[in-house]
C-alpha cells in the first residue's frame, strides 16, 4: 500500500518514512504543505500522515483543500494536543489524530486500521478460501501453513484482497504498490502475479487481459 508523509522536520519525516517502509509500504514524502497537497491530489494514496504546522500552507488548509475532491484516509500527526485541536482536526475531515511524541509502532497500527476501514474491512484477518491474510502482522497462510511472500508480493496480495470481487487495473496496482521513485515498472506486476500464483494457487488471482486483476469472491 502507498502512504504519503507530510512533515517539515527532516529527522521525524525520515523516521516515519523508514518505519513505514520497513512495514513494506510504498512511501512518498513532502516537506511542506503545498508539495503535500500537490502529491495528495496527483496520486491515489491509501493513507496520508499529516503534520499541522507546515510551511507554505499549513495542515489545516491542506486538509480542507483535499477534502473538496478526495476521501483519502488522513492521520494527523502533531504536537497540538488540546481537545479543541483534536475536535477541529476531526471536524475538518481527518480520520485519526496522533499527538507527538508518539510510538512508531502505534503509528503503524493506526495506519493499518485506517486502510482496513477505508475498504470496509473491520478485522485484521481476511479469509479467502484456504488462504488467510493477516494485515496486522502482514503474514499469509494457506491451509494453516505460512507462505513465504516477498514484501512486494504481500503488498499486492493485500491490495487485491481488500478489493476482492472488484477488478483492479494495472494502473491502480502501479499507483498503490510502487512509490514515486520507482523507475522500472514494465513487467514487474506480471512477475509478482506469476509468483503469487505459484505460492497460493493458480486460481487465486484471475487476470483479465488488457484490464487488470481480480480475486473472485
Amino acid at each position: 500500500m502507498r502512504v504519503l508523509v507530510v512533515e517539515d522536520e527532516p529527522g521525524l519525516r525520515d523516521a516515519v518514512a523508514m518505519s513505514l517502509r520497513e512495514e513494506h509500504y510504498a512511501v512518498d514524502e513532502a516537506a511542506d504543505g503545498r508539495t503535500g497537497l500537490q502529491k495528495a491530489r496527483q496520486w491515489s494514496y491509501d493513507a496520508i500522515v499529516l503534520d499541522l504546522m507546515l510551511p507554505e500552507i499549513d495542515g489545516w488548509e491542506l486538509l480542507a483543500q483535499l477534502r473538496k475532491s478526495h476521501a483519502t484516509p488522513v492521520l494527523i500527526l502533531t504536537a497540538r494536543d488540546t481537545v479543541e485541536d483534536r475536535v477541529r482536526g476531526l471536524d475538518r475531515g481527518a480520520d485519526d489524530y496522533l499527538c507527538k511524541p508518539f510510538s512508531l509502532s502505534e503509528l503503524s497500527a493506526r495506519v493499518r486500521a485506517l486502510i482496513r476501514r477505508s475498504h470496509g474491512q473491520a478485522k485484521a484477518e481476511i479469509v479467502i478460501g484456504s488462504v488467510v491474510i493477516n494485515t496486522a502482522n502482514r503474514t499469509v497462510e494457506k491451509e494453516g501453513h505460512p507462505v513465504d511472500l516477498t514484501a512486494r508480493e504481500y503488498t499486492l496480495v493485500e491490495l487485491l484482497a481488500l478489493n476482492r470481487g472488484e477488478l483492479v487495473s494495472r494502473s491502480t496496482v502501479y499507483d498503490h504498490v510502487f512509490d514515486e521513485n520507482e523507475d522500472s515498472l514494465s513487467n514487474l506486476v506480471d512477475v509478482h502475479i506469476y509468483n503469487i500464483r505459484k505460492k497460493l494457487g493458480k486460481n487465486f488471482v484471475t487476470t483479465r487481459r488488457g484490464h487488470g486483476y481480480i480475486i473472485e469472491t
